[in-house]
């Protein structure tokens, strides 16, 4: 005699075996995420933290003055698919050694030994603001680097701008009395002026990841840093001929903190150089409009790096 609840039983199993099978192909189908490798680099007094995420083709990002490594948080995920993304934080930057105020003068030896360390080979570089001081002067202390494609974001490192050969050169003076008025006003309302009032108020969200990224780097006076970077920059712009790697200069219309139309300046300087804009986006076009930011640079790279 058959007992109802071994039926009952069979078919709950039954039921549950088949549930599973209908459920286990959706679930075999999730995304697979590159892992990330994370390591120090020593350097002569301090560590310098690294992540390499993907791979193929290498591209190192340099970060600006008021972030990190962190700060690349949408465009690894973007490109580690095809390319080798390599993220650190500059010297005094943690996860880095905090150092007090770094020397920007270290940063292009840290770059190279960064380079020469992970052994590659055929680099891109994608250079946020300050780290346009520590591409550019990598670019020229190396001769025989390696690098393949630049990308400079908001930024002309260290030339000296005032130098910079323009049509009307009283712009850049004009220019740089309004965009310290307009700073100094977003940041009595608590705006990060490099983030600007646009993400502010469209995307506060993001405004707010903005500054916590920055907090987190806030290991040393940024604005003792920022004199010894304005110091830096004497650079007769003329150098950048000898730059003759493909190069990519990405401003934003809404800059406060960078004059977008330097870049449109220099780039007739460069062998092989371009300028894309995005209008509605300030100094930190790679953070406010990742999606746009991201097309310019792939495009750049597939065709030229």
């Amino acid at each position: 005699m058959i007992d109802r609840r071994d039926v009952l039983v069979g078919s709950a199993t039954a039921l549950a075996a088949s549930m599973f099978t209908s459920i286990t192909p959706v679930l075999a189908q999730g995304t697979t995420v590159p892992g990330t490798k994370r390591g120090f680099l020593d350097r002569p007094g301090c560590r310098v933290y690294y992540e390499v995420t993907g791979s193929g083709p290498p591209i190192i990002f340099a970060h600006g003055l008021g972030s990190n490594h962190l700060t690349w948080w949408q465009q690894v995920p973007h490109f580690s698919d095809r390319y080798t993304c390599v993220t650190f934080a500059h010297r005094g930057y943690p996860p880095s050694s905090e150092i007090g105020v770094p020397d920007p003068g270290d940063f292009a030896g840290d770059l190279a030994a960064l380079i020469e360390h992970l052994q590659l080979a055929d680099v891109r570089l994608v250079a946020q603001s300050m780290g346009g001081w520590t591409s550019i002067e990598y670019l020229l202390a190396h001769p025989d680097h390696k690098v393949r494609a630049l990308v400079l974001a908001s930024t002309c490192g260290t030339i000296h701008k005032p130098s910079i050969p323009m049509p009307a050169p009283e712009r850049l003076i004009d220019w740089n009395k309004k965009a310290a008025t307009a700073r100094a006003d977003m940041a009595s309302r608590g705006i990060s002026p490099p983030a600007g009032e646009r993400m502010a108020r469209e995307q506060p969200e993001l405004h707010l990841l903005y500054r916590m990224i920055a907090n987190a780097s806030a290991a040393f006076d940024r604005e003792e840093l920022r004199k010894h970077l304005t110091a830096m920059a004497t650079r007769p712009p003329d150098v950048l001929r000898s730059v003759s790697i493909a190069t990519l200069f990405i401003t934003g219309g809404e800059d406060t903190t960078y004059p977008p139309f330097l870049s449109g300046a220099l780039a007739p300087l460069m062998p092989n150089a371009r300028v894309e804009q995005v209008p509605d986006s300030g100094h930190s076009v790679y953070f406010q409009r990742a999606g746009a930011f991201n097309r310019l640079v792939e495009n750049f790279l597939s065709k030229d790096g």
